[in-house]
């Protein structure tokens, strides 16, 4: 979890999360997760929020580029 929140926090790039069942959610901006002490939220593609365990989180890849939002100024 800590990994993550490094991640999320203090360098971050926009990222997909592999679940062990195989699902993928990006990540393209830190307002998408959100992280508890034993559970981790996504908000999906839609807008809704996906409760995931942090013992399915398989993989953190990082997004390329095209697929950052930008940031405004």
């Amino acid at each position: 979890m800590e990994f993550i929140r490094k991640r999320l926090h203090e360098e971050f790039i926009p990222f997909a999360i592999r679940l062990s069942d195989g699902r993928k959610y990006d990540v393209p901006h830190t307002d998408f997760m959100a992280i508890g002490k034993h559970v981790v939220i996504i908000i999906d593609s839609e807008g809704h929020p996906v409760h995931v365990d942090p013992l399915h989180i398989v993989s953190l890849d990082d997004l390329p580029a095209e697929t950052a939002p930008s940031q405004p100024n």
